[in-house]
């Protein structure tokens, strides 16, 4: 049984009238075709779509090397120890070699990250990406996953393990059953499943979504290339 309303059972329709903006904008990204925001100083002021787009052209940045490494200094440490205002707040997988901070060249106080194996939407993680969101006032709500993920893989063996890792296979199951075998397909479509999680099982996000307050934006970190790949939602 699922503690949240199961993903087989989420209305597509509606989750998709409030993420078909973010999809487009993270195919723009991805081409290139971005607003100036690339120099902007305070991106928890932009609005949703300029700040997914701001997130991208980090990511851009980072690929080619030309990192600015912003907000990384004991100053905007002092700055932001009083109170924090982060853009964008992210359910990320746990894995080391995906830190969400430098993949998109943002630095302290700029994005809330949540992380968790397999990047899935666990009712705790849904309670502080609602925090992230209604509280500290991110725009952009990201669901990050990344090739060779292990939890995937896992659970798509379906093997006997130890201890509470088997725990996390109900979640992307329903990923793996989709994918019909393939991995890459898997992890893309558990990057979908647990948006549509974030959003049909919180009605503080979905409102959120419907208000057009917060753009759920997707992706797929490569390995190889350092490259976000944006996965369309809905």
């Amino acid at each position: 049984m699922c503690d949240r309303p199961c993903p087989s059972r989420f209305t597509r329709r509606t989750f998709a009238s409030g993420l078909t903006v973010a999809g487009g904008l993270a195919a723009m990204a991805a081409m290139g075709r971005s607003p100036a925001v690339a120099a902007q100083s305070n991106p928890s002021s932009l609005a949703p779509d300029s700040a997914l787009e701001f997130l991208f052209a980090g990511n851009r940045r980072f690929i080619a090397g030309e990192t600015v490494a912003p907000n990384r200094d004991m100053n905007r440490l002092r700055e932001v120890a009083p109170r924090q205002t982060p853009f964008a707040a992210f359910l990320g997988c746990a894995d080391s070699r995906v830190p969400i901070e430098i993949v998109f060249d943002q630095g302290f106080g700029d994005l809330f990250v949540t992380r968790i194996a397999g990047n899935v939407a666990a009712t705790e993680n849904i309670a502080s990406l609602e925090f992230a969101t209604q509280i500290l006032g991110a725009r952009v709500l990201f669901v990050l996953g990344h090739t060779s993920c292990g939890a995937v893989a896992a659970a798509a063996r379906a093997e006997p393990v130890p201890g509470q890792i088997s725990a996390l296979f109900q979640h992307i199951r329903p990923a793996v059953r989709a994918s019909r075998g393939d991995l890459d397909v898997a992890i893309r479509e558990n990057v979908r499943v647990q948006a549509e999680t974030l959003v049909e099982g919180s009605t503080v996000i979905s409102s959120l979504v419907k208000e057009r307050k917060v753009i759920v934006a997707g992706g797929v970190f490569d390995l190889q290339s350092g490259r976000v790949e944006p996965v369309v939602l809905g």
